[in-house]
């Protein structure tokens, strides 16, 4: 997580990861590609959905994290090269728990997103790594919590 160590990972640690703004054409596009459900794909079939209005699939908001995650982990890794330091690799997730999509995303709202770090142990079966817990969340313009999930990943140890 942001080039750092396990032991310089501590508990709280909230990791503000960005903005991702949603645009209609966006969404679309999203859905056409990968949840093709009505109302991600039709102003008139939504307002007759479920939600009542054209929104973007759990799956688009799911992937506006990712894409901040990513982008935040390269910038600090591109800092800590710059000054000269090497950053640690980041481990591979083994899953993550409680999923949530909880308000619509539609088109015009911009999703901040963050990471907040809740837990963390050693890994008897892999004495080098471990594991960090966090939630995982996303609050619109109006800082309305619309996504969040508890995430792990497997972080190195320095040692």
């Amino acid at each position: 997580m942001i080039g750092l160590y396990l032991e310089e990972i501590d508990v709280d640690r909230v990791v503000e990861l960005g903005s991702h703004h949603f645009t209609k054409e966006a969404i679309i596009a999203f859905a056409e590609k990968y949840d093709p459900q009505p109302f991600h794909l039709d102003e008139e079939a939504a307002r007759k959905g479920p939600l009542g209005v054209l929104s973007a699939s759990g799956w688009h908001t799911a992937s506006g994290w990712m894409k901040r995650y990513v982008a935040t982990n390269q910038a600090a890794e591109a800092k800590m090269r710059a000054e000269g330091r090497e950053p640690a690799p980041l481990g591979p997730s083994p899953g993550f728990t409680n999923l949530r999509w909880i308000k619509p995303v539609t088109p015009g709202d911009t999703i901040t997103y963050r990471s907040t770090v809740t837990g963390k142990r050693e890994l008897n079966s892999r004495p080098q790594w471990g594991l960090i817990f966090s939630l995982n969340e996303g609050f619109n313009q109006n800082g309305e919590l619309v996504f969040s999930f508890e995430g792990k990943v497997l972080t190195p140890k320095r040692s």
